[in-house]
């Protein structure tokens, strides 16, 4: 592991405060989002996760969603800083990322090796969970912050309905990303030897 990959990693943080401008073009960030999907690795190569790429008005509107949805079923005296939240931390950056697992590749699978049928939609999750974790070390490594989001399933119809998401796809997770505003609260860590076993 070269010295340049394990700063990339070590870089990798939870940015909570995004400006919507980027150090990069839109080509060159969905030409990342190609790259990491052409070369992560799957369970038996399923190739099951999907990126959607939403930028500008787009980004926009997939947390003008998430407020509307959440306005309608968070009480209204805490809505506030429910708002503020996604506005400040998601809405005002330049772009998100929409993580998908098709189900179709995973049901293909189960019914091809019956014996593991059940561990099919457990290394679904595997693999999409290694696709964000490139991505959000890649977006790192091209001057961005982010950050990883879920406030799936409370938002899958009506982001399907609106960015025309195929109905086999199932809505993993999303990460909003911009220029970082500030830098991130300093990372603790519990001690290594608790969390390595060397027999």
């Amino acid at each position: 592991m070269t010295n340049i990959f394990q700063e990339a990693i070590a870089n990798r943080r939870s940015h909570y405060a995004l400006k919507n401008e980027s150090p990069i073009t839109d080509e060159e960030i969905i030409n990342r989002v190609r790259f990491a999907v052409k070369h992560i690795p799957a369970a038996f190569n399923s190739q099951s996760t999907r990126v959607v790429v939403l930028l500008h008005e787009k980004h926009q509107r997939l947390w003008q969603i998430t407020k509307d949805t959440l306005q309608a079923i968070v009480p209204a005296e805490a809505f506030g800083k429910t708002k503020e939240k996604i506005e400040r931390s998601f809405q005002s950056g330049y772009g998100t990322l929409l993580f998908y697992e098709d189900q179709r590749p995973v049901r293909k699978l189960m019914e091809q090796f019956p014996l593991y049928a059940d561990n099919f939609p457990t290394w679904s999750e595997h693999t999409n969970a290694m696709h964000q974790f490139a991505l959000w070390t890649m977006l790192t490594d091209a001057g961005f912050g982010a950050s990883l989001q879920h406030y799936n399933p409370l938002i899958d119809e009506r982001v399907a309905k609106e960015f025309n998401i195929p109905a086999d796809w199932k809505m993993i997770a999303q990460m909003p990303f911009g220029v970082a505003a500030r830098q991130p609260d300093e990372k603790t860590f519990l001690p290594i030897d608790d969390r390595v076993l060397i027999p």
